[in-house]
């Protein structure tokens, strides 16, 4: 189980990096092409929106093909919307780019996920999943600090141009590592009149849908924190690049770390009832911090306090609505686990749209757009995931 975890996590890192990497470089980008935050922020939004749209492809052709192909499909056009970053003459170009690179990350989010549905379900596909996001834990904590000393070898250009050598390097590893988990008579063409049935059955089926948009708004609430957090902490609180990395490698110590803790604790109190314990902390969390900020106190170490502790409500929640939510369609595993990560995605792509109109580098709009989304995974954890099964 280790070896996967280590090789299904690297998979996933691809993605995170091409975000928490060049994060420390966005007021550079702006001040390079001479544009506002918004339209750095777009650059994300576009990536976000097309790491979502792209899963729908991903997952049905892994139905058909198995999972491998996928992989080295996604890697290559990650690689090239990569280059292509590296190269951008302006920031609707960065943004073009950008969206390639999220075409191609998208299949690193989908495969992963049914991977892991493919060989195990219930405590012990959290238990897998949970170590896969502990390999991923390295990305929000070592990738702002790497992205910071390339900066400081060359620019942001060279942050996209590590990220195109990490692709290669992703696919050199899962081409001799991972071997295919999809076994042919398992495998489902792709007929669009299947499709449209088993997205219906996804659709209408509540607990699926209750638990893919909790995972949804507690992910955006993270994206909203990304793509906000580089302008708040340099500008309204005045660390460098490097202190800034420090200061956000704490905020994902406390997600990473209490999601190492998710399958213990759903074996002891229950994955659904875990579910809800944890989306309310983290909504009590980031309402009590909304609170206090707005009362006067906009102050560096009770942000990072409050924002601490309510990524460690939401650690536990992520990986258990991840399996919960695949736990009933092993058969059509791939199309959910598609479905699934494009509402995520989507929805984290368009809180940011949506707050950023209203982002004006300092902290209390970050914390609204943040206290909104646990709002909304609350209201979806009181209607669609039972108070008292165990399950």
């Amino acid at each position: 189980m280790l070896r996967i975890a280590l090789v299904l996590g690297l998979l996933v890192m691809i993605g995170p990096f091409a975000i928490d990497m060049y994060l420390p470089a966005m007021p550079d980008i702006a001040a390079d092409f001479g544009v506002d935050e918004p339209a750095v922020q777009m650059t994300l939004t576009a990536y976000f929106l097309a790491l979502g749209v792209a899963q729908l492809v991903y997952g049905p052709l892994s139905d058909q093909t198995g999972r491998r192909l996928p992989v080295f499909l996604g890697l290559g056009v990650f690689f090239i919307g990569s280059m292509g970053a590296t190269l951008a003459g302006s920031v609707e170009a960065l943004t073009g780019w950008r969206a390639v690179q999220g075409l191609g990350g998208a299949a690193m989010m989908v495969m992963p996920r049914a991977i892991v549905r493919d060989l195990h379900t219930g405590n012990e596909a959290t238990r897998l999943m949970a170590m896969v996001m502990l390999v991923m834990s390295v990305s929000p904590m070592l990738a702002p600090l790497a992205g910071s000393f390339v900066i400081s070898l060359g620019s942001w250009r060279t942050v996209f141009a590590v990220l195109a050598g990490a692709a290669l390097i992703a696919a050199m590893v899962m081409g001799v590592t991972l071997g295919e988990t999809l076994p042919p008579e398992k495998r489902t063409p792709v007929r669009v009149k299947s499709l449209m049935q088993n997205a219906g059955i996804l659709f209408r089926d509540r607990g699926f849908m209750g638990l893919t948009m909790i995972g949804g708004f507690g992910m955006a609430s993270f994206f909203v924190f990304i793509a906000s957090a580089p302008f708040v902490y340099v500008q309204e609180f005045g660390l460098t690049p490097t202190q800034f990395s420090l200061a956000f490698a704490v905020n994902a110590i406390g997600f990473f770390s209490a999601s190492q803790m998710a399958a213990p604790l759903g074996e002891r109190l229950g994955m659904r009832p875990l579910v809800r314990f944890g989306v309310t902390g983290f909504t009590f969390c980031v309402l009590l911090l909304l609170l206090i900020v707005a009362s006067g106190f906009q102050n560096l170490p009770v942000v990072i306090a409050g924002l601490f502790c309510a990524n460690a409500c939401l650690g536990v929640v992520i990986p258990t609505t991840m399996v919960l939510a695949l736990d009933a369609h092993g058969e059509r595993a791939g199309l959910a686990s598609s479905l699934g990560g494009t509402l995520q995605m989507l929805a984290g792509g368009l809180m940011i749209a949506a707050t950023g109109p209203f982002f004006d580098g300092t902290v209390l709009p970050m914390l609204a757009a943040i206290a909104i989304c646990g709002v909304m995974a609350m209201g979806f954890a009181l209607f669609t995931v039972p108070r008292r099964v165990r399950a």
